[in-house]
């Protein structure tokens, strides 16, 4: 039993931190180095969570003390180039990539940053009819337009869905820094309408949970969404789009409407499940600290009673992997390694 950053207690099965301790004597770095680096990846990462960093805190993630928490194990990722599974963070996932060879310096030239982009969009499998290999090159060539010009594709709507901690977000950020097409993202756009709206009808403004936001305010909510991604569609502009999409990727006929509308503009519509394990996604949801999660947190078990793990959009649809966090580790590197190459 160990101690996690969250102050719970739990078993990590198949954690090796002595596996942390060998990639920082590996690249040479003292704890307080390692400390130093972390939190500079951290911050060029945009990664919330990763405080101070010091000699104590990382030695208690060598020794097994303490169990680093998600942002701390994205930063580790990044500062060794190396995945959860290669660090001892846990067991590799049946098929899953462990080794990520790729050193991103300003002088490459050998396509080693593009290998980087596409191991991180090998998560997006098939989920049921779309072909994933045509989406993958879709969103490659993308990509490489944006230092060459010329798109000889139609425009996408990208629907990301997926349950709270999945890491929709975080995929549909990447997908966006590839591309450079907009993100429509629900609980930034829709916040500051939806919090007074719950509070002048006489409930909570983080209320997620109740019957009066679920058919009050929902549907107001996701209206408002769409709206602002039809007025890409009608300008023929390609969208990220994400929220959890749990009823409209289950509704037939809902999902039907939009590929309609969308198609009598030309655009075509691309929708995302985002598969996570439910430990992974109680501990993002435990760590990114937001109010309407609070609900979620205390009744935990009757929060999962409306989990299904086996859920997934009604149409042709595709698919990430990002159970133990392994899409999101590889997007990570993704971005490290493009980051690193002049556009």
């Amino acid at each position: 039993m160990v101690q996690t950053e969250d102050h719970g207690v739990g078993k990590r099965a198949g954690w090796r931190p002595d596996k942390l301790r060998e990639h920082r004597e590996a690249h040479g770095l003292t704890l307080e180095e390692s400390g130093e680096q972390l939190r500079l990846v951290a911050e060029q990462a945009g990664l919330k969570g990763v405080p101070a960093a010091n000699p104590q805190t990382l030695s208690q993630h060598e020794t097994g003390e303490s169990y680093p928490g998600p942002a701390y194990r994205r930063a580790y990722c990044l500062l060794y180039r190396a995945t959860e599974p290669s660090l001892g963070f846990r067991p590799a996932l049946p098929g899953e990539e462990t080794n990520f060879e790729v050193t991103p310096l300003p002088e490459q030239r050998n396509g080693s940053h593009v290998i980087a982009v596409e191991r991180a969009l090998m998560r997006i499998s098939d989920g049921q009819g779309f072909d994933s290999y045509s989406w993958q090159q879709r969103v490659m060539e993308a990509w490489k337009r944006r230092r060459t010009g010329g798109d000889p594709h139609r425009p996408c709507v990208v629907l990301v869905g997926g349950y709270a901690g999945s890491g929709k977000t975080e995929f549909a950020r990447f997908l966006t820094q590839l591309t450079g097409w907009p993100l429509v993202d629900k609980d930034p756009l829709t916040r500051p309408l939806v919090e007074p709206l719950l509070t002048a009808l006489g409930s909570q403004p983080h209320d997620r949970h109740t019957e009066l936001y679920r058919t009050k305010v929902r549907p107001a909510e996701y209206a408002a969404l769409m709206q602002a991604v039809y007025s890409h569609v009608t300008c023929g502009i390609s969208t990220v789009v994400t929220a959890p999409f749990i009823a409209e990727l289950t509704d037939t006929q809902w999902m039907q409407r939009l590929i309609n509308r969308c198609a009598s503009h030309g655009v075509d519509v691309a929708p995302i499940w985002v598969q996570c394990d439910v430990e992974s996604m109680h501990e993002y949801i435990s760590h990114r600290g937001a109010a309407r999660d609070a609900w979620k947190l205390e009744r935990w078990d009757e929060y999962l009673e409306t989990v299904d793990l086996d859920l997934r959009p009604a149409v042709p649809h595709l698919v990430v992997d990002n159970r133990m966090g392994a899409a999101i580790s590889l997007a990570d590197q993704a971005r490290q390694a493009v980051g690193a190459v002049p556009a």
